[in-house]
Order: C-alpha cells, then structure tokens, then sequence
C-alpha cells in the first residue's frame, strides 16, 4: 500500500485544489471559483556528503537533499555516512535517495535503513523498475536532441516528475554542465525538475524561462566535489526566490 511522505511537494494534477473565494453581496453570498496560484518553485540540494553541508541546506531555505547511492560518483555515500547525514535533520525536510541501475537488494537495504522520501532514478531503469517499491519517484532524463520528453512523460507517467538533466557519460549527472534549454517543450504532461549546470548565475534565468517545479544543484554550489558552499547555496536560494517576486 502506498504511504503519504511529507515534503517535496511536486504538484500533480490530482493534487491541485482551487480555493473558493466568498463575496458578501446585496444578494447574499457569492461564491468565486478562482485560479489557484502557481506553487513557489522548490530546491534540492543534491551530492551531499557531509552533516553540516545537509544542515546548512536545510537553515538556508533547501526543500530537499539528495544523497548519491552510486559508488562511481565522487558524490557518492554509504549507508553509514547517510545515517549520519540525516541524523539532525528539521521533520519537513526531504531526503531523495539517487540510485543508478541500483540492484533491487541494494535499494531495499537502504530503505530499510534510512528515512527516504522520495526515490530518484538516474539511469536505465524502466517504470515497472521505478514503481516496483512504491514509493513517491522521479526519473531522470538526459535531454538532447533526440531525446523525446513526450514519449519520456508518457512512459513513465507514475513518476512525480521528470528530471530533466546534461548527458553526461559513464557518471550520471553532477558535470556542472547546462543543456539547450530550447529542447524543452512549452507543455509537458509530468511536472519539470530542471537540473544540469545549475548555479547562482543562471537559476533566476533559468525558472523565469521555463517555470520548473523544482530545480536541482550540485556542483553549482560546490567549492570542490561533494563539498558544498555555504555561500554559494544562500545565493543560489536567494536567486531562485527573487526570480518569483
């Protein structure tokens, strides 16, 4: 049976509500039916490798962390370092546990051992893979020019959403290198999760261009790999709130 996770609150078409408005008239009450505003767009911070970099997300205004369970990243972390990471964490953060082409026997052990809120899968894995767990998913995408988002959304149409990030070779995601924004289409049937080269510079560019769900940062806040800046995530916080006022 799936369970409610609290946090990364990505919308769905059957999660939105539209709020009612009453007028007071010389006719009584009036009820107006009006549109519901647009969800604030939400940050993962993604790679993190140390407690007081998932601490300093977490105060500085990040809706979720990622943790890297792929041993090839530089990023990567164990279930043991992972234990520790959340271990001071605020009730409302989320956690998103990225895997790789992960076994099935490895992924069920660090669900058993970790409060994961939301899977994210970064390689091949196919919808029945993603779904196997049941558990809240988004599926990365590497966009390119032959890279069909609508076939992408509608194959894995479970997904809270796609994440839509740079090629980037045997190490899946992390290279700091953006993708032709232009490939993404004006309407697409999962909520977006922009990722790839995003970085205090170019967020604000970024959201106010294609209106993501949420973006997703690594090396962009990073003063070396897997070591996160404090600095550089305030500013990347701050652009992506100014970019929404």
């Amino acid at each position: 049976m799936n369970t409610p996770y609290p946090g990364f609150r990505l919308p769905s078409g059957s999660d939105s509500l539209l709020p009612f408005c009453g007028e007071i008239g010389a006719s009584g009450m009036k009820m107006n039916m009006m549109k519901a505003p647009r969800r604030r767009t939400e940050i993962k911070i993604c790679g993190i490798t140390r407690q007081s970099d998932a601490v300093a997300a977490a105060d500085l205004g990040a809706d979720a962390i990622g943790l890297v369970f792929y041993p090839p990243s530089p990023r990567a972390v164990s279930i043991e370092q992972a234990r520790e990471l959340v271990s001071d964490l605020p009730p409302f953060l989320s956690v998103v546990a990225l895997f790789v082409n992960a076994e099935p026997a490895y992924i069920a052990q660090v669900l058993g051992a970790l409060p994961i809120h939301l899977l994210q899968f970064h390689g091949d894995e196919t919808p029945e893979a993603c779904e196997h767990w049941e558990r809240p998913y988004i599926k990365a995408v590497a966009v390119s020019e032959q890279t069909d988002l609508g076939a992408c959304s509608r194959r894995y149409r479970r997904a809270r959403a796609l994440l839509l990030d740079t090629p980037a070779g045997a190490i899946r995601g992390g290279s700091g290198k953006s993708f032709d924004w232009g490939l993404i289409p004006e309407s697409m049937a999962r909520p977006l999760v922009l990722a790839g080269g995003l970085n205090p510079e170019n967020v604000g560019d970024a959201i106010r261009k294609l209106h993501p769900a949420a973006v997703d940062v690594s090396s962009g806040v990073e003063s070396a790999k897997g070591i996160k800046d404090e600095k550089k995530i305030a500013a990347f916080v701050r652009q992506v709130n100014e970019s929404e006022t």
